[in-house]
């Protein structure tokens, strides 16, 4: 046994210092970035921001909205083999092919590259520490040298480069941040997400590869601290749920709001929610598994959220966060932010009266 004595950050112990800056309108930033990746030798450009392979957030109608700026989406793995061909074959650019490391995801993913070679593919476990899953990626990568590989999940510089030296792209950071994720809680294990991302792109930048940020992020403001510490790319779940794009049931309660009508009945208000929850949660384990196994338990919330409506409002909020960011540390791209950043250790970081 042994403990690191150095404190690790999360996003919500430190803001950006405002530095001098020669924008004059948030509107002049660049928020689309140039890849070349490491072992496909495959290029993207575009906003680096992906939609999580979670239900409710990573579908195809998610993909037909992010897709327009560039944005990536990771499609939900348990979409059928005839669904996964139909849509692939039509949208190759910014649609990222989702699966596990069984016998069975390697045989759906051969059949549904037979018929419409993804060129993205996320190989995506719970724990990247596994010696099965970084064999895993090697023998992927041997098998299919062409595919961008994004693997994961980690929080830590050596693991990281093993998964690159291994044959993996982009490597996805992130233990227990999410905020439908209970992994933290049912465990103990975890990285605070700030730190994870320094020090997964420091030990990914040295090789030549990549990093996403994945999970953690509540606001726009996060997603921008996302990027000042490193992260090539950003994940969002919680954050692209509730919307119509996600596809869930809609759920309509009713509040008592304490005012009377004039026929003496309570006035009720009325209040939209969707489902939403950790795919290890309990769940999602019915859903698509038919059950938790006896050898493990939920690490997963459930839990319903505001019905948001479309997610184009919520894109351009997002969007005009990171560029309101770049004018006030003096990034004229957002390319640049990270060299521009300098963190501040706060004890709070905003007013929450009316939060």
């Amino acid at each position: 046994m042994r403990i690191e004595n150095d404190l690790k950050l999360d996003y919500s112990n430190v803001l950006l210092r405002p530095k001098r800056s020669t924008l004059g309108s948030r509107k002049d930033v660049n928020l689309n970035k140039t890849y070349i990746f490491r072992n496909s030798k495959a290029t993207y450009t575009g906003i680096p921001i992906i939609a999580a392979n979670m239900d409710g957030v990573g579908t195809w109608d998610m993909h037909e909205v992010l897709r327009e700026d560039g944005m990536l989406t990771a499609i939900v793995k348990h979409y059928s083999i005839a669904t996964q061909v139909e849509n692939f074959s039509k949208h190759q650019e910014f649609a990222i092919y989702s699966m596990g490391i069984t016998e069975d995801d390697m045989a759906k993913f051969r059949a549904v590259n037979s018929g419409c070679n993804p060129n993205w593919v996320c190989i995506d476990v719970a724990n990247g520490y596994s010696e099965r899953f970084i064999e895993f990626v090697a023998a992927f990568r041997d098998e299919f040298p062409e595919k961008i590989i994004v693997a994961g999940n980690v929080v830590t510089g050596d693991v990281t480069e093993e998964l690159l030296l291994n044959g993996a792209d982009i490597v996805k950071v992130g233990i227990g941040p999410g905020s439908v994720c209970t992994t933290r809680i049912q465990t103990g294990v975890g990285y605070p997400q700030l730190s994870a991302v320094i020090e997964c792109a420091d030990a990914a930048h040295g090789l030549g590869g990549h990093i996403i940020a994945d999970g953690g992020c509540t606001s726009p403001g996060d997603v921008a601290k996302a990027f000042a510490g490193g992260s090539d790319f950003v994940m969002l779940g919680g954050m692209l749920a509730g919307h119509d794009e996600g596809g869930g049931d809609i759920i309509t309660k009713y509040y008592r709001n304490g005012e009377i009508d004039n026929t003496g009945k309570y006035i009720l208000d009325e209040k939209k929610f969707v489902e939403f929850y950790g795919m290890s949660s309990e769940a999602a384990n019915e859903k698509h598994f038919g059950g938790l196994k006896a050898y493990r338990s939920s690490e997963g919330r459930e839990v319903t959220v505001p019905y948001r409506g479309e997610v184009s409002a919520t894109i351009q909020d997002l969007l005009g966060g990171l560029r309101s960011t770049c004018t006030y540390v003096g990034a004229n791209r957002l390319k640049d932010l990270s060299k521009c950043t300098t963190f501040i250790k706060c004890t709070d970081t905003h007013n929450r009266v009316y939060e």
